[in-house]
């Protein structure tokens, strides 16, 4: 036992060198002739590294110590027998060109190495303190501090950024957001636009996620406050199968971004304006897919060679809207059609007469459609003698309303200027927006189902009825008063957000641009009226504050807080309250 924690203080000692590495790699830039002891150095790193997991694989006694130790020997020794082949094909060249080529493997290697190191962290951290909640809060929190301080090393901006600016556009990304007080395009370097990237996915997904995701990749198994820590988040009932659960969130959340990466590529061969073309596309696969909002265009979608790109707008609104629905939905409907494939070509199955597609899955799909069927309706026609007149084809103005009606559901990006929608327009935006995303999903709002149940529960009461039934189920009270509650919350954070950016900012500010700003950070959208970079340093912080709290929800965090574990066994005398 003394040797095995000898070797966790050595493993620990080793992760703040490749730190260290990585930041001072990334984080600084160096004159070429640095470039070869530099390469040099992270090829020693790697080769210690493989070295001292070998060893550990055969002194640790314990089986999950083992597999760890195994798959770090075995991702070292990939990433050194490619560099090996790298060198090899390219022997003839002088040593220099040859180091520069393997730098990138090295590099890109040892940040991996690092990733599985700190989701190690992360899991430890569970065995030492227990509230789910707080847990949760506490990986978005750590998250964001540490994107900032990387946003803040002098290769990941083009000029520089203040400490405000960067946990600012690190919270926006790691709640998915997209509001953005700096260029995306022009302020930040490819490193700091990666950055941004690493941040929204792991914004999008959950750190949680992914350390489940490992923790099962690498044991098989895991402890049941692990279990208790993830479900809530991946939105699980039971712990039989909240890890089988997550693998397959981050397996079909890597899949549709992939697959969004490829079309969004064929979309764009011809446009000579974007010069990285791989990376544009995974960039905003990954920010369409967890309803991020951010762009690599100074003037996002709206920018001239994408305005009119009709195909890559429905690349992007399919991306949006499968990431907006969550994967518990597309899980279901996942089931329901092999169940019936596999009746259709095994006649001898007994067909069980259960019903496969949930009630909660039905009730956020009837909500998501109706919205957007409404939506589009309403923003064809309220636009159509405004933002819509630049296109010229039906098929243009009916894409372009399609997308600002998909947008609002928490994605952000923006395909006109939304300074010269109507009013009428921005209001019922706001509205959207509010409402956002489903549970369970990368986007935010107070959910399809929190609106859906609160309007059926209206209808409950003015039936004069005691509790709400839809399709043959009843609805538990316990839900019913949670959607409330959810509705609540909203509309008080919100609405002190407002209060404190009208106290903040200069006395002219429009009250519409204000609450436009505070419902689209609360709901983590990302949408503007060009407000965001005009805001005052305060109003950044009460801006941060909001995106925060709309992406973890107040209610999680107050229930981690004040959830009492005893249960009262014991009633109080009832009385009504008169309300009217």
């Amino acid at each position: 036992m003394e040797k095995e924690s000898l070797l966790n203080y050595l493993y620990r000692f080793f992760d703040i060198i490749v730190l260290l590495f990585i930041v001072f790699d990334f984080g600084y830039d160096f004159e070429e002739n640095y470039n070869s002891p530099h390469v040099i150095g992270l090829l020693i790193l790697s080769l210690g590294l493989l070295a001292f997991n070998a060893f550990k694989f055969f002194t640790y006694k314990y089986k999950s110590n083992k597999k760890v130790a195994l798959a770090n020997f075995i991702l070292l020794s990939g990433i050194l027998s490619f560099s090996g082949i790298i060198a090899i094909l390219n022997i003839e060249f002088p040593i220099q060109y040859v180091l520069q080529k393997i730098k990138p493997i090295l590099e890109g290697g040892l940040i991996f190495y690092f990733l599985i190191r700190l989701l190690v962290l992360v899991r430890h951290i569970y065995d030492i303190y227990f509230n789910p909640a707080i847990v949760f809060v506490g990986s978005f929190v750590i998250l964001a501090l540490t994107g900032a301080f990387l946003l803040m090393l002098p290769s990941a901006t083009s000029n520089g950024i203040s400490f405000t600016n960067a946990i600012f556009t690190s919270t926006s990304a790691v709640c998915v957001t997209g509001l953005a007080v700096v260029d995306t395009a022009n302020d930040f370097t490819f490193v700091g636009q990666s950055i941004i990237l690493v941040l929204i996915q792991l914004g999008g997904i959950g750190i949680l996620t992914f350390t489940s995701f490992f923790a099962f990749f690498f044991r098989g198994s895991s402890s049941f406050k692990e279990g208790l820590n993830t479900k809530d988040f991946i939105a699980q009932e039971g712990l039989k199968d909240v890890f089988r659960a997550a693998l397959n969130v981050v397996i079909f959340t890597v899949s549709v971004e992939i697959i969004g990466s490829i079309f969004i590529y064929t979309t764009i061969l011809d446009n000579n304006t974007i010069s990285n073309k791989f990376f544009f596309s995974l960039f905003h696969s990954i920010s369409a897919f967890c309803n991020a909002g951010f762009s690599i265009f100074s003037s996002g979608l709206y920018d001239e060679s994408i305005r009119f790109h009709y195909g890559f707008q429905w690349i992007i609104m399919i991306l949006i809207i499968f990431g907006g629905l969550g994967h518990n939905i597309i899980f279901n409907f996942y089931q329901y059609i092999k169940t019936h494939v596999l009746e259709f070509f095994d006649k001898k199955r007994i067909h069980k007469q259960v019903r496969i597609i949930t009630l909660n899955t039905r009730i956020v799909i009837y909500t998501t459609i109706i919205l957007l069927l409404v939506g589009w309706i309403f923003l064809f026609i309220s636009e159509y003698n405004n933002t819509l007149l630049v296109h010229k084809t039906l098929f243009g103005k009916i894409t372009n309303a399609a997308f600002n009606a998909v947008t609002p559901r928490t994605a952000g990006f923006n395909v006109i200027d939304f300074t010269e929608m109507t009013v009428p327009s921005l209001l019922f935006i706001i509205f959207l927006m509010w409402i956002g995303a489903s549970p369970a999903s990368t986007g935010g709002g107070i959910k399809t189902s929190t609106f859906a149940l609160a309007t059926l529960n209206i209808f409950a009461v003015a039936r004069g009825k005691s509790r709400i039934q839809f399709l043959g189920r009843r609805i538990t009270s316990e839900s019913t008063s949670r959607a409330f509650a959810i509705l609540c919350i909203s509309l008080i954070v919100i609405g002190i957000a407002i209060m404190a950016l009208l106290i903040f900012e200069p006395k002219d500010t429009p009250l519409l641009t204000v609450v436009f700003e505070c419902f689209s950070a609360y709901s983590t959208v990302g949408l503007s009226l060009n407000f965001t970079p005009t805001l005052s340093e305060p109003s950044k912080y009460v801006i941060i504050i909001v995106m925060f709290v709309g992406r973890i929800g107040m209610l999680n965090l107050m229930i981690g807080l004040l959830r009492q574990l005893n249960h009262q066994f014991y009633e109080y005398p009832k009385e009504n309250i008169l309300i009217n």
